[in-house]
């Protein structure tokens, strides 16, 4: 049960990383001009990575059940991801930029978690391949 849970654990952590560099795609898109852009970036950052940042999390307690320092990081990790959405600016009011600002840059916050936690499940699942060893 507990590999089950790391492969999990490494693809919603994978999705999360995949998707803030879609989100940056479409955010690009929606700046130069493409209407649908914002929406597409709105579902993506909501429902999917938002989501799999959950599982990152949820899968975590089952994986490293003990290891608290991995179940920690995959908290903040959900915790980055949840101060990251309030921090968009609303529709209605895209006020105070300054604030908003920091949306974008908290999402290179969660690449980096997020990337940090794919690579420790490489190394858990033995994804990494080791150099060969060089007898003299």
């Amino acid at each position: 049960m507990k590999r089950i849970l790391l492969w999990i654990n490494f693809v919603a952590a994978c999705v999360v990383v995949v998707g803030v560099f879609l989100q940056v795609y479409f955010i690009t898109a929606y700046f130069t001009g493409e209407e649908g852009a914002l929406d597409a970036h709105s579902v993506l950052g909501f429902l999917v990575i938002h989501g799999a940042e959950a599982i990152v999390f949820l899968t975590a307690l089952g994986a490293f059940w003990k290891r608290w320092r991995w179940i920690g990081i995959s908290f903040f990790l959900l915790l980055l991801g949840t101060v990251q959405i309030f921090l968009a600016p609303p529709d209605e009011d895209p006020a105070s930029g300054w604030v908003h600002g920091f949306h974008g840059l908290l999402a290179l916050f969660v690449l980096i978690t997020a990337a940090i936690i794919a690579h420790h499940g490489m190394k858990e699942l033995g994804l990494r391949a080791t150099p060969a060893s060089s007898e003299t």
